[in-house]
């Protein structure tokens, strides 16, 4: 077998995939690799910063005024801050503003925390200065093609969620047992193929039509 070659193998307890021969691995060149691709979280990030940037130019507009001797009142703080010297820690009206202050930080932490879908899917090259990445959809249509090559499959579909790619095949009158096996075989060897940087799980689902 040549060292192009690439042979299925038994799929190992934890469901990932590995390949009989494998290319020179680099850890220097997977890191760089899941760095290139590493989500990033624009979106959230540009809303947050247009909002402190909005308030910080309103606050400055404020001051600016006030020291001119125009103040321009668009912020109520001598009612804010009556309100505030006036008001109990215990009062549910500031509970409430309490509450829902900690819920927006939570919710920015843990939209900065939790990794988005990736844009581009790493693929092992071997080399730091080579980074290669794949589309998830063309990873996922792969994997497709590759349970439909299985006898008895008329069509099948396959989608990425974290580290678990999830295929459904659809078939006429057969064992659904079997014949996952052989369709979760076909997409590891696909994946063995591919030499993705991270491991992926695989979870078959097969579809069976009467007619």
């Amino acid at each position: 077998m040549s060292a192009q070659e690439v042979c299925a193998v038994p799929p190992e307890p934890s469901g990932a995939h590995r390949a009989v021969v494998e290319p020179p691995r680099s850890r220097a060149a997977d890191r760089a690799a899941m760095r290139a691709f590493r989500p990033q979280r624009r979106t959230p990030a540009i809303i947050v910063a247009a909002l402190l940037a909005l308030l910080g130019l309103l606050v400055a507009a404020e001051t600016i005024s006030a020291l001119a001797g125009r103040p321009l009142r668009w912020i109520p703080y001598d009612a804010l801050l009556s309100w505030a010297s006036s008001t109990l820690w215990s009062d549910p009206l500031a509970l409430l503003g309490s509450l829902v202050v900690t819920l927006v930080g939570l919710a920015l932490l843990l939209t900065a925390l939790v990794p988005g879908r990736p844009s581009m899917v790493p693929v092992r090259s071997g080399d730091p200065d080579l980074i290669i990445g794949l589309r998830p959809k063309s990873v996922t249509r792969a994997l497709a093609h590759a349970a439909e090559e299985v006898p008895g499959v008329r069509s099948a579909r396959a989608t990425m969620r974290g580290h678990t790619v999830a295929v459904t095949p659809t078939t006429y009158g057969h064992d659904p047992d079997g014949f996952g096996h052989d369709v979760r075989g076909a997409v590891l060897a696909r994946l063995a193929g591919l030499d993705l940087v991270e491991p992926y799980r695989v979870a078959v689902n097969v579809k069976e039509r009467t007619r």
